[in-house]
């Protein structure tokens, strides 16, 4: 096989692309994106390349070679906007707040937008016990997010225990519907009140300062009182 570079590659139309990858035994999915065919191809040269006998010098050359290319690559490929799938997930920033990002994939997105009493999404934070993971119903809240929204930050109170885990919500008339929900996670611990101290101690701990304790907190909204979900969920 020629020596494939990116710019030739670039050239070819999708379908030779394909046929391309065909001929050289590469399995190309249905679908695929083109810029990951030519990605295929370019590593398939390389370890082509590889296998034909040079003497160390030129290995390394080759080696060289390899990483501007693929560094060039990397800069002509651009990260996608969307994955295509719906999920919540959290990465904690520090014992009081949360980083909470989504993403809802496009036909869930029209299937909840298309109906009638459509009411918005929301995110559902719910304390979990500590010795169980089981969820504590009663102290759970919700935070509404618009319809374009993807990331969050969460404001999480000592106050409410230490593991939680974050529901991605539809809202309707009635009730809600579950879309997706994040793995159970635990934030960082402060200090342990001594048995004499109130649970401000917490809050006067420097970790806790550096966190903006002192400038947030929650308020937890009677204007859409949460119902215990029934069986059906």
């Amino acid at each position: 096989m020629a020596e494939l570079t990116l710019a030739y590659l670039e050239s070819l139309s999708t379908g030779e692309l394909i046929e391309l990858a065909a001929g050289n035994g590469v399995d190309i999915p249905p679908g695929l994106d083109r810029t990951f065919i030519i990605e295929e191809l370019l590593y398939l040269n390389h370890d082509l390349a590889d296998k034909d006998g040079k003497t160390e010098e030129t290995e390394l050359n080759g080696i060289n070679d390899r990483i501007l290319q693929r560094h060039e690559f990397a800069e002509f490929m651009a990260l996608p906007q969307q994955y295509h799938i719906t999920f919540i997930d959290v990465i904690i920033r520090d014992p009081l707040w949360a980083f909470v990002f989504w993403e809802i994939k496009t036909h869930d997105r029209n299937f909840c937008e298309s109906s009638d009493d459509f009411k918005g999404y929301c995110l559902r934070v719910i304390p979990l016990k500590e010795d169980s993971l089981q969820p504590d119903e009663a102290a759970s809240f919700i935070v509404t997010v618009d319809t374009e929204d993807s990331a969050r930050y969460l404001g999480l109170s000592p106050e409410d225990g230490r593991c939680f885990k974050v529901e991605l919500c539809m809202l309707n008339r009635e009730n809600r519907a579950v879309l997706a929900e994040s793995r159970p996670f635990s934030l960082p611990r402060l200090i342990k009140p001594r048995p004499d101290d109130d649970l401000r101690a917490v809050y006067r701990n420097p970790l806790a300062q550096l966190s903006g304790v002192d400038h947030f907190s929650l308020v937890h909204s009677d204007d859409r009182p949460l119902r215990p979900r029934d069986s059906k969920g």
